[in-house]
């Protein structure tokens, strides 16, 4: 129940469709149950004729009482189809607002939650969440929803006119139905634990399905087909078996629901016909009882259904209102500065940055990284560089000091805004579906072609797009797997150029070119940053040679600063690793 309250709560705005969904529910079983009524109604009127139910109404004839009854038989049953109509049309059409409010929220809050956060999740379980999860719920709100308000409507609305036609036989026939509800509440919480076991079951798999569709040439190159193919049948069959135990659990509610209505039934069929036959009761209101004994309590058959699809639904939504439930750290600050022009000046201050694990990174970092230079970032791995560049884009946030731009801490900024001065080109490339021209304007959707032509050569992209057979209207794949580590490489950087920021972070950004084309992108390199801040993250050291500045970092302390020559001449950390690329060991000796 305390997810279905959430829920509630959740679904505020759409409270007046709900009630009116509800209404037409209830007005639809209230014009489906009048039938077996009228069938009394009609048995009287055969046996009685001039002194049935009717005639008292004032229509004296038999003729004029079945005319009577026809017509109120025809009206019962348009009301019926029409709120039949009614309530189907408002629970689905809830079901997909629903629906697609869930999805959208549920996608926003995941672009929102801090990065620290995804580092114990998997894309398949988020994936699943999305998918999944969502469409389980708007299943339960399409049909089951309704049959459970339809299910209570019958049985207070039977309940009724069996304690007015015959109170004696009404306590014995509606006797069962406590026994069913407490039935129903052991199943509900014997289910409830089971169903949240198979989404997790399910998430888990989407997990690894994702993961290894991804890394299928992986795969492939260490021949580990039929090992991944064993791991994802333990998961498919642990999915199975979580399924199975809460399918056995469901299973059993059915056939002691129906021992329980025969009862009922035979309380009715039996007093009631004693009744009858000694003239206790009217063979009239017999009838109605016997038929409106298998509408009160054969419902109550798919009352496992719909513990079984509201279980389901609880246990993906659980998962959904904790995902949108889930706070976050780096957010809008509450009165933002509005910087209406940016320099690129960088300054950090007094920084520690701590990871999630515990890991330091950062122990009173100091740097400053002047206006319109080219700055470069060199170390070892794990010695703080890109972790830098995330505090920078506050993908982190500084565990203490401060990260200032142009004087204004970035944490006085929108997001929006802080990322939009900066223009990232990450190692890991990243494209998305679709053509070359639209992931080179990614970051500007009001790009005309002749801008992206443009950033293309600039990046030593052009060449080679001009011979692909679309040319710029060549769609890349997922994640860009039609073109080579270094075409993809080329558009992320030309992706970046286009943005024309004042702030430029290359990140490793030619790491999967050859020489040649690293040559060109480098010359190109020198034309773009003219004018802005560059930050350049490289191993190769040939990339940053001409670096207005180059900070040499070891667990996260600058241990080095200066340009190329000046670091070379100091015969330190930067020295060694420039003799080591350049294929001498040690002063003037020749590498072996």
């Amino acid at each position: 129940m305390e997810v279905l309250i959430r829920l509630l709560r959740y679904a505020q705005p759409w409270r007046l469709r709900i009630v009116l969904a509800t209404l037409y529910s209830c007005l639809n079983k209230l014009f489906d149950i009048a039938p077996e009524i009228l069938i009394g109604v009609a048995v009287d009127l055969v046996i009685k004729r001039e002194e049935s139910f009717v005639a008292s109404l004032g229509f004296e004839t038999p003729e004029s009482q079945l005319a009577v009854l026809g017509v109120v038989t025809f009206a019962i049953w348009a009301l019926e189809s029409v709120f039949e109509y009614l309530y189907s049309i408002n629970w689905r059409g809830l079901a997909q607002s629903l629906q697609h409010t869930l999805r959208m929220d549920t996608y926003n809050q995941i672009q929102h939650l801090d990065m620290a956060w995804y580092e114990d999740k998997s894309v398949g379980n988020l994936l699943t969440t999305l998918n999944d999860d969502v469409n389980q719920l708007e299943r339960f709100l399409d049909t089951g929803a309704n049959d459970l308000i339809q299910l209570m409507v019958s049985t207070v609305l039977i309940g009724a006119v069996f304690f007015y036609l015959d109170p004696s036989i009404a306590v014995l026939a509606v006797l069962p139905i406590p026994i069913i509800f407490v039935g129903s509440l052991y199943f509900q919480r014997s289910l409830g634990p089971r169903y949240s076991e198979v989404r997790e079951a399910a998430g888990l798999m989407g997990a690894t399905l994702a993961n290894n569709i991804s890394g299928m040439p992986t795969i492939r190159s260490f021949a580990k087909e039929d090992a991944e193919a064993e791991r994802v049948g333990r998961l498919s069959q642990n999915y199975r078996g979580s399924n199975s135990r809460a399918i056995r659990l469901s299973s059993a509610f059915i056939p002691v629901i129906r021992i329980a209505v025969l009862a009922g039934f035979l309380f009715t069929l039996v007093l009631g016909g004693m009744k009858a036959l000694d003239g206790t009761m009217a063979v009239g209101a017999y009838s109605v009882l016997i038929f409106l004994t298998q509408r009160l309590l054969w419902p109550f058959t798919k009352l496992g259904q719909i513990v079984d699809q509201f279980e389901r639904a609880m246990a993906s939504t659980r998962r959904i209102l904790d995902l949108l439930e889930t706070d976050y750290s780096i957010k809008d600050p509450a009165q933002p500065v509005n910087l209406q022009k940016v320099e690129g000046e960088i300054r950090f201050e007094h920084m520690d940055f701590v990871y999630g694990n515990g890991h330091q990174v950062f122990s009173d970092l100091n740097l400053t990284i002047p206006k319109n230079k080219l700055v470069a970032l060199v170390g070892g791995t794990g010695s703080g560089k890109t972790s830098m560049i995330k505090l920078l884009l506050r993908f982190y946030d500084a565990s203490s000091g401060r990260i200032l731009l142009d004087g204004c801490d970035i944490r006085d900024l929108r997001l929006r805004d802080l990322r939009g001065f900066m223009s990232l080109v990450s190692q890991e490339v990243f494209l998305f579906q679709g053509t070359i021209s639209e992931n080179i304007a990614y970051g500007v959707e009001e790009a005309t072609l002749e801008e992206i032509i443009e950033s293309a050569r600039l990046s030593e992209a052009h060449e080679f797009i001009c011979q692909l057979p679309d040319g710029y209207d060549t769609v890349v794949g997922e994640r860009g797997q039609k073109l080579s580590g270094g075409q993809r490489q080329r558009i992320s950087i030309a992706r970046a150029i286009l943005k024309k920021t004042p702030v430029l972070i290359l990140d490793e950004a030619t790491s999967a070119v050859d020489n040649e084309t690293e040559a060109a992108i480098q010359t190109s390199l020198d034309k773009v940053s003219v004018g802005r801040t560059t930050i350049v993250i490289a191993h190769r050291l040939s990339t940053i040679r001409h670096a207005d500045i180059i900070h040499v970092l070891e667990k996260g302390q600058i241990i080095e600063s200066g340009c190329h020559d000046e670091l070379v001449a100091k015969n330190g950390v930067y020295a060694n690793l420039w003799r080591i690329q350049t294929g001498m060991v040690g002063v003037g000796k020749p590498a072996l």
